[in-house]
């Protein structure tokens, strides 16, 4: 096998392309004995796992597995041992496809067919190990280095001082955070100083949005590596996330406001700390998939931007839905 694959665009190549030819063809109506002969005067190919029985339409009828085929008499009729119930790729299925079969029956190799169910080729494990896992690992240290705010392939021959021009515009959106953060702060003090309380959980508040819009940025650049990016498939992972940010704030806030309440013992602190954790995490979710997706359609290389444009704009939302909660619930 000859061809490579060099990043996520090839997931979309047809299978049928990194298929195996070299596999011999067994007929269903000859025994063991005839198909061992079969095998030995045409021989097999490099990776010979199953072997596939096609009847007299030329259609695939079963396989029989290697050891199946060495153990059996050699009078027994071929049909009696193979497995008529196949899992079969079919011809138009793409790279990803493939993959998603491995992963999802751990076979060693499939048979690909087109629409008359006739063998149109095999794809074996080496075919998912070899060349597909080197994608996927590969992909995530690209995502490793995206997340901290820099990409590899961006770096590559620049100079400190270039290095320096590329990374420092981004991280400066945290600076600029940091100081909306403080101007939010100063705005609200009253509320803070009249509510020492709440301050206490702020980092809890804070860290765990930070963390829910992390997880979230994940998985909105595995979705665009290995997905489309367009208006419908974003419309999509949003709702998802939405989702599951809203079941996580629920558990989270409960949990918090819950202990924010038996500690004070006012149903005010509890409610407010409980419900900025809810809309902080349900804001850090759809935060973590709306940035990465836009700089995407904006240009490849923005995704550098995402680690740091969205954890500014969490720490930015999250204190204000929280010192906003502070201030209708408790006032001032």
């Amino acid at each position: 096998m000859s061809h490579t694959i060099n990043g996520s665009d090839h997931l979309q190549e047809p299978a049928l392309g990194y298929a195996r030819q070299d596999f011999p063809i067994i007929r269903d109506s000859v025994t063991v004995g005839e198909a061992l002969n079969i095998i030995r005067r045409e021989g097999v190919g490099e990776r010979i796992i199953y072997f596939y029985i096609i009847n007299d339409e030329g259609q695939l009828a079963g396989i029989v597995p290697t050891r199946r085929l060495l153990t059996s008499t050699p009078q027994r009729p071929i049909a009696d041992i193979m497995i008529t119930d196949v899992v079969k790729i079919p011809h138009d299925a793409t790279v990803q496809d493939a993959c998603e079969m491995f992963v999802k029956h751990k076979f060693f190799a499939f048979p690909i067919v087109d629409e008359l169910n006739q063998m149109r080729g095999v794809i074996d494990i080496g075919f998912f190990s070899e060349e597909t896992i080197s994608v996927v690992e590969r992909q995530k240290i690209e995502d490793i280095y995206e997340l901290i705010g820099f990409g590899m392939a961006q770096l590559k021959g620049r100079s400190a001082f270039g290095v320096l021009r590329y990374r420092l515009p981004w991280l400066l959106t945290m600076v600029a955070s940091g100081v909306i953060c403080a101007v939010l702060a100063s705005v609200y003090e009253a509320t803070l100083a009249s509510n020492l309380f709440i301050v206490f959980f702020l980092i809890l508040v804070v860290g765990l949005a930070e963390s829910v819009s992390t997880q979230s940025m994940t998985v909105a650049l595995q979705n665009l590596h290995f997905g489309n990016a367009s208006w419908p498939n974003y419309f999509s992972w949003v709702k998802n996330e939405a989702l599951t940010t809203l079941l996580l704030g629920a558990v989270c806030g409960t949990l918090a406001g819950g202990i924010a309440w038996l500690w004070q013992g006012t149903p005010q602190v509890g409610v407010t700390i409980g419900g900025s954790v809810l809309l902080s995490i349900l804001m850090a979710g759809v935060i973590g998939v709306t940035i990465p997706s836009l700089l995407y359609a904006t240009h490849e290389e923005s995704k550098i931007a995402a680690g740091p444009v969205t954890h500014a704009l969490t720490y930015i939302t999250t204190l204000l839905l929280y010192v906003s909660a502070a201030w209708l619930l408790l006032g001032n």
